[in-house]
C-alpha cells in the first residue's frame, strides 16, 4: 500500500553520530516499479483489455492479470467498448497514517474492442453479409442508450 515518494523512517538504524556515537534514523524513500500490464490509480489498479470482436459479441472466458496471478473472468455477450468491469479487492492494500491496513482497492478493467484494419476477401464477404442484419445495425433505442451512458 505504500506509494511512490513515501518516506519510511527506521528508528536507530542510521549512521552513528560523530560526537555521541548514537545511531541515527534511516530514511527510506519508496520508488515504484511500473507493472507491465497494470496501471496504479491510488489503491485501485487499471487493466486495459482489448477484446476481439467475436468475444465481445458472443461472450466467453478470458484471463486477466492480477498482482497474485491470472484470474478468469466472464465476458457477457454484447459487451460494449468503454465498459468498465470491477474485480473487488484485487487492487492494493489501503494503509492509514500509522501504517495499518484497512481494506483493499479494486482492479478496474477498461474494455476495448479490436476492429481489424485489413481483412481477407473471405472475411470481408462475411462482414458484408452481416452488415444489414437488424441485430448488427444500431437502432434508435441503441443510439439513445449510447448517448445517455456517455453524458449521464
Amino acid at each position: 500500500g505504500v506509494a511512490e515518494g513515501m518516506q519510511l523512517t527506521v528508528n536507530g538504524k542510521g549512521n552513528a553520530g560523530k560526537r555521541n556515537g548514537i545511531s541515527g534514523d534511516l530514511l527510506v524513500v519508496v520508488e515504484e516499479e511500473a507493472h507491465p500490464d497494470l496501471v496504479r490509480d491510488d489503491n485501485d489498479l487499471i487493466y486495459n483489455l482489448l477484446l476481439d470482436m467475436p468475444t465481445a459479441i458472443l461472450g466467453g472466458q478470458i484471463q486477466i492479470p492480477t498482482l497474485s496471478g491470472d484470474a478468469r473472468i466472464t465476458i457477457t455477450p454484447g459487451t460494449q467498448p468503454g465498459k468498465v468491469l470491477r474485480m473487488r479487492g484485487k487492487g492494493l492494500p489501503r494503509i492509514d497514517q500509522y501504517g495499518r491496513t484497512y481494506g483493499t482497492g479494486d482492479l478496474l478493467i477498461n474494455v476495448g474492442v479490436y476492429i481489424p484494419e485489413k481483412l481477407s476477401k473471405d472475411e470481408r464477404k462475411l462482414i458484408e453479409q452481416l452488415q444489414d442484419s437488424p441485430n448488427i445495425v444500431p437502432g434508435s433505442a441503441d443510439k439513445k442508450n449510447f448517448f445517455q451512458n456517455l453524458f449521464g
